[in-house]
């Protein structure tokens, strides 16, 4: 039942995050991006750019920013990289890592370019 709500959360959360960056006029290229090391929640585009955007939803926004982990960081990394081998720039194509967190009042605090290798 725990599992269940909390997956069902994680989706709101991510449906009101893509509704932000729709607002402003981003579109949606994937949602739960499957590679073969690891998921990105969504990626975006505007233009010739590509967004990928982790989603952390918590009771603060703190507490939400603490659940992203190293080891999770590679993981997106190694799978924007496999996203970006189906554009046509490819490894070339200009791309920014957001992250997006959601506090427990649905609230969403977007730190743009928070990833970096």
């Amino acid at each position: 039942m725990r599992q269940a709500r909390n997956y069902l959360a994680g989706l709101a959360a991510e449906d009101s995050v893509l509704r932000q960056y729709s607002g402003a006029g981003y579109a949606l290229l994937a949602r739960r991006f499957r590679g073969a090391r690891g998921e990105i929640d969504l990626v975006l585009g505007r233009g010739s750019s590509v967004v990928f955007i982790e989603v952390k939803k918590s009771r603060s926004f703190d507490s939400a920013v603490a659940r992203l982990g190293p080891a999770q960081i590679r993981r997106i990394f190694d799978t924007a990289s496999e996203f970006l081998g189906t554009q046509p720039q490819g490894q070339m194509t200009e791309t920014r890592f957001d992250v997006a967190l959601v506090n427990a009042r649905g609230e969403i605090s977007v730190i743009e370019n928070a990833l970096w290798q």
